[in-house]
């Protein structure tokens, strides 16, 4: 009901704006309802909008949950999205001297931190010269500073325009952070995982304390923004092993060649989807290969979903090490997983690994996983007696080495990804297997 109310408001305002478009003239010398149907008109903008019915960024609930957070809201809300494009907001940490705490600086402004996904969100320009001209240029075509290494590294893909950094501005992974109360609330330092392996990340004996700086939980992870940083090859916990080389796709294709392809169901356009339909991966999974077939990239061998070399083979085997790894860091459980798995629809990767991992760790919270495995070592004080009771009759939460720590963001990275390599099949493969050897080397 709430979409399709949505649509006819956004037809309804169409009709209105070419109706209000009577005049003399338009911008650019000539009948000003000529201009507006440049656009609005059922091959263009009636088009698109009837698409982007079809995408999460139209019918997420996350612009509503989200609302006020301006931390969040640089990727949930419109306005703060655009805030953050137009001021260039840094994505540093910044020290307080007088707390010695650590501030996210990639934050919108309170004032900003509304608003769901509209045609303005990405098409800044709209309404200027009211010609197909306002399409162009996008919100952001700039290089993009990874908010999850607080600003060392950052994101360039040039091809087509940079086009695709508009996208990777939102889709790109979140920080994993210190505890403001048990340290800093700096971001954990990414290297010593690697430099270190066998150092003691926390140290389960001694729990919700110092020297531990990071308490495990069920949302000890990098946000869901992994296909960014996988596509371009950048941003994952790099061990030794196999040579980091990125697909042909990083340096010839753009977000934007498949995600936008020519509709086909419910996929392609302004749906932003490469497949129709919800809920988890299954041999009836309908794909939309327009964009890998098209002219220039795979048209000479068009590709399907029976596909060998460039479909089933690289997925398989992605999914065959996802497995492998999953098991690795399960294996520190002797016997219960620490791991989440959920085989319902609200796992947006379900299917995506045999056991249904979702990418939380298996950690009991009343609200978020009542039906967690094991005891969460974090502050308990406002729960109530019934929940602090079933929190103390779980086992203990193993301790994590940093080389664990490492593999479990290489291991959402490449889970939440949740294209089993396609975005980036060198790149992938090598988080996993080598996480997978580090861990071996490890003892694990």
């Amino acid at each position: 009901m709430k979409n399709t109310i949505r649509l006819i408001t956004l037809f309804t305002s169409a009709v209105f704006i070419l109706a209000s478009c009577e005049g003399p003239a338009g911008p650019t010398g000539k009948d000003a309802n000529a201009n507006c149907t440049e656009c609005h008109n059922p091959a263009v903008v009636e088009k698109k909008a009837a698409e982007f019915e079809f995408s999460k960024h139209s019918y997420g609930e996350a612009a509503f949950g989200e609302v006020g957070n301006t931390v969040c809201d640089p990727c949930h809300e419109s306005e703060g999205f655009k805030y953050v494009c137009k001021n260039n907001v840094p994505s540093t940490f910044t020290l307080n001297a007088s707390t010695g705490k650590y501030a996210n600086d990639y934050a919108c402004s309170s004032s900003t931190a509304y608003g769901e996904f509209n045609c303005s969100t990405c098409h800044s320009n709209l309404h200027t010269t009211y010609t197909a001209d306002d399409f162009s240029p996008l919100t952001t075509t700039a290089a993009v500073s990874m908010t999850m290494w607080k600003g060392t590294k950052s994101i360039d893909l040039t091809t087509d325009g940079s086009r695709s950094n508009l996208c990777v501005k939102c889709h790109q992974p979140r920080p994993l952070t210190t505890s403001t109360t048990l340290s800093t609330g700096d971001v954990v330092d990414y290297a010593s995982l690697v430099s270190s392996p066998n150092t003691l990340f926390y140290d389960s004996s001694v729990g919700n304390a110092s020297p531990n700086t990071l308490l495990p939980s069920y949302r000890m992870h990098i946000h869901y923004g992994a296909s960014g940083a996988v596509f371009a090859g950048k941003g994952g916990i790099e061990f030794t092993g196999l040579a980091y080389t990125n697909s042909a796709h990083t340096s010839v294709a753009s977000c934007q060649d498949c995600h936008m392809a020519d509709m086909t169901l419910s996929a392609g356009g302004h749906t932003f989807r490469v497949r129709s339909g919800e809920g988890a991966l299954a041999s009836t999974t309908a794909w939309n290969f327009n964009g890998c077939n098209a002219t220039g990239c795979h048209s000479a061998s068009p590709i399907d979903a029976s596909s060998t070399t460039f479909w089933t083979t690289p997925r398989t085997e992605v999914k065959t090490l996802l497995n492998t790894l999953a098991t690795k860091i399960n294996s520190l459980g002797a016997g219960t997983d620490i791991l989440h798995k959920d085989a319902t629809t609200t796992n947006l990767w379900a299917g995506i690994t045999t056991n249904n991992y979702d990418g939380y760790i298996d950690i009991y919270d009343p609200s978020t996983n009542p039906l967690g495995a094991w005891k969460n070592p974090g502050s308990t004080g406002t729960w109530t007696t019934a929940q602090k009771a079933t929190n103390n009759g779980l086992p203990t939460f193993p301790s994590l080495k940093n080389v664990v720590v490492g593999s479990m963001i290489n291991f959402q990275l490449c889970l939440r990804e949740y294209s089993l390599g396609i975005h980036n099949h060198g790149y992938t493969k090598a988080l996993l297997q080598n996480s997978i050897d580090a861990l071996t080397t490890a003892g694990i």
